[in-house]
């Protein structure tokens, strides 16, 4: 008999936060089921496998980090909404690593359709317009900044910038500063 209480959206959100505390590759249904001690036959009632079970912690991710990106841009506009947008990501990785690794986890097409996936884009976009920037160039310029968003935080999180001076928040600031220079002065096609 299945534990009262359990439910997907429960075993998904206790999914995230395992996969905070120990990293999104090592959450698996045994790994949950150990956490609310039960048997993992009884979890498959709600969600259908450990990959399942990751998909729905990634499509988690998704839609917390745009809200997050979401209500941080609101009222902003050119640098300050790249910067707020930025830190937005920088901070929910920072604070939900586990949960920023589940959001890179690869979708099917039709999930990633219906995902929050398409408010990231979207974001993004919305901040270019800001600086005026032509198709294809927006298209270049998404995944321009979400290369070197992800990038700068994925070297930090693995330690990558701790040995040496400056410290990385006086780097994410330049790199910001530099970011906005670049759009500013995008040459047209």
């Amino acid at each position: 008999m299945v534990r009262a209480g359990l439910t997907a959206e429960r075993l998904t959100r206790a999914g995230a936060e395992l996969a905070d505390e120990v990293g999104f590759d090592r959450v698996t249904v045994s790994a949950l089921a150990r956490r609310f001690d039960v048997a993992v036959a009884s979890l498959y009632s709600h969600v259908k496998s450990s990959q399942d079970l990751k998909t729905r912690i990634a499509l988690l991710a998704l839609e917390e980090l745009a809200d997050l990106a979401s209500a941080a841009l609101a009222g902003r506009a050119g640098k300050d909404a790249l910067t707020a947008f930025a830190d937005a990501y920088r901070d929910y990785a920072r604070e939900h690593p586990g949960r920023y690794a589940a959001a890179r986890l690869p979708l099917d097409p039709g999930t990633a359709a219906a995902s929050a996936g398409g408010r990231h884009s979207a974001m993004t976009r919305a901040i270019l317009r800001g600086y005026d920037l032509p198709e294809p160039d927006q298209t270049h310029a998404v995944r321009l900044l979400g290369s070197v968003f992800h990038g700068y935080v994925s070297l930090e999180l693995a330690g990558g910038f701790s040995h040496s001076a400056p410290d990385s928040q006086e780097t994410w600031a330049w790199t910001l500063d530099r970011l906005d220079a670049m759009l500013r002065n995008w040459p047209l096609s």
